[in-house]
């Protein structure tokens, strides 16, 4: 399929603020990954310009393939026991009041990096006690094991990406029962009495009942806040972009997900999980 071309919305202004360049120096000088560079998101200037980082843990090497992903994929090293600690200084030294965590998926890892997602939420708390900690995990395979052991550091939100809906999941790479691995996640943090947070993009094929329906299995589980981005594609090896959605439609998502009973929605061309991440709370 031939590459779309990018709409005047889509047009993204990049600005190098002293903020910009303070995140960069430190990041590099503790050698921590972000997703904002790993996943080549968008947004990274309009968050790094005001201070907003989504950290990286557990390597930059994914052990999945999904078709819409630009981080590396294959076979990671063993994860780095400074990652947390990392982490927690540059959160202490950047004087983030927000800081949202998250990592490629590690099933290599018996407990797919549940443990390190805990030590690094505690590590932060300790040295930064009033800043609020949002985690942006994998599904653990579903491993309630795994859960407890994340839920026992008290991170402030939970967060976890539906992605697509899930007659989708076949053509990005993933299982259908991963779709319903992902909901059972969020009921279960949920249940638990955890703010819980989810993800779809829209533009990769999707049909309006299929949206629907996503809305309303999310929705089941007791999440109360949804974000709805545009896909854009990566790199020529990854799916085409199949509709560009206009800045008015995404409006009208938002409205029809708030139907459904979501407490907060962020819906737009350039939304993504974490982008404004502190402002839904």
């Amino acid at each position: 399929m031939e590459e779309k071309r990018k709409p005047d919305w889509l047009k993204i202004k990049r600005l190098e603020s002293e903020d910009f360049i303070e995140i960069r120096k430190i990041l590099k000088e503790n050698k921590i990954n972000t997703v904002c560079e790993e996943a080549r998101c968008p947004n990274i200037f309009e968050c790094w310009n005001s201070k907003s980082v989504t950290f990286l843990i557990l390597g930059d090497v994914c052990t999945r393939g999904c078709g819409f992903c630009s981080v590396k994929k294959g076979f990671p090293d063993p994860p780095s026991n400074q990652d947390s600690e990392r982490v927690a200084s540059a959160v202490s030294a950047l004087g983030l009041n927000y800081a949202v965590i998250t990592s490629v998926t590690r099933d290599d890892l018996e407990d797919g990096g549940a443990s390190i997602f805990a030590d690094t939420v505690v590590r932060i708390k300790e040295l930064s006690p009033e800043t609020k900690v949002e985690v942006l995990i994998p599904d653990f395979k579903g491993r309630k094991d795994s859960f407890i052991i994340l839920a026992s550091s008290k991170p402030d939100i939970v967060s976890h990406n539906i992605e697509v809906p899930k007659r989708l999941y076949r053509k990005i790479g993933r299982e259908e029962s991963q779709y319903y691995t992902s909901l059972d996640l969020l009921s279960w943090f949920s249940n638990m009495g955890f703010l819980t947070k989810s993800s779809i993009m829209v533009g990769i094929g999707e049909k309006p009942e299929d949206i629907l329906e996503t809305f309303c299995d999310i929705s089941s589980t007791g999440c109360e806040i949804l974000t709805i981005g545009q896909y854009l594609t990566p790199s020529k090896n990854l799916l085409p972009v199949e509709r560009f959605y206009r800045p008015e439609e995404f409006e009208e998502l938002k409205k029809i997900a708030l139907k459904f009973g979501f407490r907060n929605v962020h819906s737009g061309p350039l939304v993504r999980s974490s982008y404004k991440a502190g402002v839904l709370v």
